[in-house]
């Protein structure tokens, strides 16, 4: 006859094997989850993607230089820019103070003007870095949030410590791979599409690339800017992982955001700049002008980009360009 001491011993066992192993996977998966930090590039690096820049991805990305057509990526800077919430742009012009001072003017009557602007760096065309963003209280590389996030400007992660970024640029033509204009307010796109825009258009994405995302929704910021600003069709957190995953430099599209608004999950804030900014050290590149690389259907070409060396910026208003 079965005792049945032994089998309550057994399931016992049995129960405690169980628990223990449910206690392991949830370690597994905790442990997972926090395998963001240190970055692959070293518990002290501070550039993230950038380190797979190289002088002979600047030779190969020149070599795609044919025709000489330059393409400018930047939309126009103003007051009337679309920007995210509270941001705003102000310019005050004025003449250099010569007769104010009551000083004779130069003898050959020239006249100069100075130029004072009060902005907020997130606007119009623009370049996130790694201070922008954080998760539970950390940066990218697992920096805390008070050594990043100062009221004067960012000692680590200051825009001002980014050299150019010069390489091979990708456009995929998401707008085109699904036959429209314009893509609707909303629509994701993960991996197996963008996989779908490369084979379309025969590019493969590689390690140091700098991809650009053509969604058509730079006419809505253009005809509907108030609009523009509430909903956009845009990148999907596995999509943004993939790209991350092929060693990118930067991703940039055609949005204010990047990712596509709302999010796929609503209860989650910015989950693509998290993924990218924080846990990959991959730049984000927001209001590219690429519908006439769509139109040429320019999908490979030479790629420059150089922030302004704000001291301590988070972001900054950037002129991409692309040459053909």
């Amino acid at each position: 006859m079965f005792n049945i001491t032994e089998n309550r011993s057994y399931r016992f066992t049995g129960y405690v094997s169980l628990y223990l192993l449910l206690t392991l996977c949830c370690a597994i998966e905790i442990a997972a989850e926090e395998s963001w930090h240190p970055s692959k590039y070293g518990e002290t690096d501070r550039l993230g993607a950038i380190n797979n820049l190289s002088p002979l991805l600047v030779k190969k990305a020149a070599a795609l230089i044919e025709s000489g057509t330059v393409y400018s990526l930047a939309m126009n800077t103003g007051p009337d820019t679309p920007a995210f919430g509270y941001r705003n742009y102000q310019l005050l012009t004025k003449q250099i103070p010569d007769a104010d001072n009551n000083q004779a003017g130069p003898a050959n009557n020239v006249t100069g003007f100075d130029d004072l602007l009060i902005s907020w760096l997130g606007i119009g065309t623009q370049i996130d870095g790694f201070g922008h963003v954080a998760i539970d209280g950390l940066h990218y590389n697992g920096v805390p949030v008070a050594e990043v996030f100062h009221p004067h400007g960012s000692p680590v992660y200051g825009i001002h410590h980014l050299p150019p970024i010069v390489t091979r640029g990708i456009l995929l033509d998401m707008a085109g791979l699904m036959d429209m204009e314009m893509l609707d307010a909303g629509t994701v796109f993960n991996e197996p599409e963008l996989k779908s825009a490369m084979d379309r258009q025969k590019v493969t994405v590689m390690a140091g690339d700098v991809v650009l995302l053509h969604t058509g929704w730079m006419a809505t910021t253009e005809r509907d800017p108030e609009n523009s600003l509430r909903t956009t069709p845009g990148l999907g957190v596995q999509g943004a992982e993939y790209l991350a995953s092929q060693g990118v430099v930067a991703i940039g599209s055609d949005t204010w955001a990047l990712e596509v608004l709302p999010p796929e999950n609503p209860q989650e804030l910015f989950p693509v700049h998290g993924a990218l900014l924080v846990k990959h050290g991959v730049y984000i590149l927001e209001n590219i002008r690429t519908g006439q690389l769509a139109e040429d259907q320019a999908y490979e070409f030479f790629f420059m980009l150089a922030a302004p060396k704000f001291v301590g910026a988070l972001q900054s208003s950037v002129h991409p360009v692309a040459i053909r």
